[in-house]
């Protein structure tokens, strides 16, 4: 099997010494006193390089490291489930490691026979090496913004080919497999191949239910290599199949396969479990993290997820310690799959979501002798492979690149940087269709929907007029009329997570939280009513004027005692 290619700048972490013990010239020598003067000592030594591949990253010194052992394979999958090189966190036992193989500690003492005042190699004090790595402030260590193991692009467009530490972008570029040279300049030759490639092999027997589901996940795929040229956060990537055995779990393993991928374990409606498994993930340097199919019919709704989401650091709750927590940067692609799998909260805004539908009671008996690529699954597993699928989306880049990397219109929340230039990538090659599917993701949107359905017949019987929270509940009591029950509100009325009709409180706080926000096309707003002393909620629609229904709020033409009707 081929193996990864060395970093170039790498050492080695341990160093053997000379045969009979002898401390080797080329280590510098520190020499270590009493406490106070060890720590000053040991501080300007690491903070001027004394010490090989320690960089510091968010404030902390770390240590990069090759990893030795099966650990680079996923044996299950045989992807590649790290990267070949890690940074960990100096620790004090780390630090005198470090320190014993790479330099010559000593301190001087007198000999007890000859009075002579001598070198004697020492270690230091486990209080004297925390106390330095305490220190928050290296400006003389080189920064560590990340482990890549592919070719991603500078912010100036430039290509990061040379295995080792980049001093413009911060980023160790440790290559999972022997990467030949990508050219800056491809020809229109080379950028057609590259696209036949991945739309007529690699891509081609994905059952895709519109074009939009693979231009969107050809987007996510480019995602790793744009986000240091970006510099912005990417949004969740949402690979949702009709029925098992669609290919959803390949189809995420391709970023996996190519860039290096770490599983987690999905918990439903544990927020406070996943925010542990994302702490935990983000020690990890994989580039992809997968939640690999979740359960059929979950509703994806997580607080968690959506704050990780938008946020560019992401620092863990560390409940019941006195330590600074782990602070990381939130750097990675978030993907998961699952059959017919809902968005609930705010992930129907910070998804990007990617259908695929075989239209066949038996998907997994179709003859894979006769796709672009038979048994790609197989295929993939091979690191030459792996390298043909990245050159070619690489092509794709760097010839968006020199035609001045075009930036397309789309918008999304707090992702438009991602999807301008995704777009703008996508339509430069002819590919046709990124984001098309919005309709369809707020249709997965369930939490959506049921609010759409509550604010739709709350107008229906209401229209704009204003109600409490206190009237608002006691219209939703069922009625007897004629000896028959009767729900007004037809089964549409907000419910808690027991699906009962929530108090008149509860009822207050849910609206509140809803204020100003569209659901389809039905919006609540809300005001103060001076004679019931009580805050209000009208529903209003696009059709109608806004500004009047304000101004006429504002200036008290919604007075209760005006609608009697309402009131009683």
């Amino acid at each position: 099997m081929t193996t990864a290619a060395e970093p170039a700048d790498l050492t080695d972490a341990v160093d053997p010494g000379t045969a009979d013990g002898a401390v080797p010239a080329d280590r510098p020598p520190i020499r270590i006193g009493g406490e106070a003067e060890t720590i000053r000592t040991l501080t300007t030594a690491v903070a001027g390089g004394a010490l090989p591949d320690v960089f510091v990253s968010g404030g902390q010194l770390v240590h990069l490291s090759r990893v030795s052992g099966p650990a680079l394979t996923d044996h299950v999958t045989a992807q590649p489930a790290a990267l070949p090189v890690q940074a960990d966190p100096l620790t004090a036992s780390a630090l005198a490691f470090l320190l014993a193989h790479h330099a010559y500690v000593h301190r001087l003492k007198k000999d007890k026979e000859t009075g002579e005042t001598v070198e004697v190699e020492a270690s230091p004090t486990k209080t004297a090496l925390s106390a330095v790595l305490s220190s928050r402030y290296w400006p003389g260590v080189r920064p560590l913004n990340g482990i890549v193991g592919s070719p991603v692009l500078r912010p100036d467009g430039t290509l990061i080919q040379t295995a080792g530490y980049d001093p413009t972008t911060g980023l160790y570029y440790a290559p999972t497999a022997p990467m030949p040279p990508v050219p800056t300049h491809p020809t229109a030759q080379e950028v057609a191949d590259a696209k036949s490639f991945l739309l007529d092999r690699l891509l081609c027997d994905f059952p895709f239910v519109a074009p939009a589901d693979r231009a969107n996940h050809l987007a996510l795929l480019l995602a790793p290599i744009l986000r240091p040229y970006l510099a912005c956060l990417t949004p969740f990537g949402l690979i949702s199949a009709t029925t098992q055995s669609s290919g959803k779990t390949l189809l995420a393993e391709i970023p996996g396969y190519i860039y290096g991928c770490k599983n987690l374990v999905w918990r439903k409606g544990d927020d406070s479990e996943l925010e542990k498994s994302v702490t935990s993930a983000l020690h990890s340097s994989s580039p992809i993290m997968l939640w690999d199919n979740i359960a059929e019919g979950t509703i994806v709704s997580s607080a968690v997820l959506a704050q990780l989401l938008t946020s560019p650091q992401w620092s863990a709750r560390m409940l019941g310690s006195s330590g600074a927590g782990f602070t990381a940067t939130n750097n990675r692609l978030w993907l998961a799959t699952g059959n017919n799998i809902r968005l609930g909260g705010d992930m129907a805004t910070r998804t990007v979501l990617v259908r695929l539908d075989p239209n066949d009671p038996h998907p997994d008996q179709r003859d894979q002798a006769a796709f672009g690529i038979p048994h790609l699954d197989n295929w993939l597993k091979s690191p030459t492979n792996r390298v043909t699928v990245l050159r070619h989306l690489l092509i794709l880049v760097m010839d968006w690149i020199n035609a001045g990397a075009p930036r397309s219109g789309h918008t999304m929340r707090q992702f438009t940087t991602w999807a301008g230039a995704s777009g703008g990538l996508l339509a430069h090659h002819g590919i046709d269709g990124f984001l098309d599917n919005l309709t369809e993701m707020r249709e997965a949107d369930d939490e959506d929907a049921e609010w759409v359905a509550f604010l739709a017949r709350w107008h229906e019987l209401n229209h704009d007029r204003p109600m409490t929270s206190r009237q608002l509940r006691q219209q939703a009591e069922i009625d007897i009329i004629d000896n028959q029950p009767v729900d007004r509100w037809e089964g549409t009325f907000i419910t808690d997570e027991q699906g009962r009709i929530p108090s008149t409180k509860s009822i207050g706080r849910t609206l509140t939280g809803h204020i100003g926000r569209w659901h389809g096309d039905y919006v609540i707003r809300s005001a103060m009513d001076t004679h019931a002393k009580a805050r209000v909620f009208w529903t209003e629609t696009r059709t109608q004027d806004h500004h009047q229904t304000t101004d006429d709020q504002a200036d008290g033409d919604h007075d209760p005692a005006d609608q009697p009707d309402l009131w009683q």
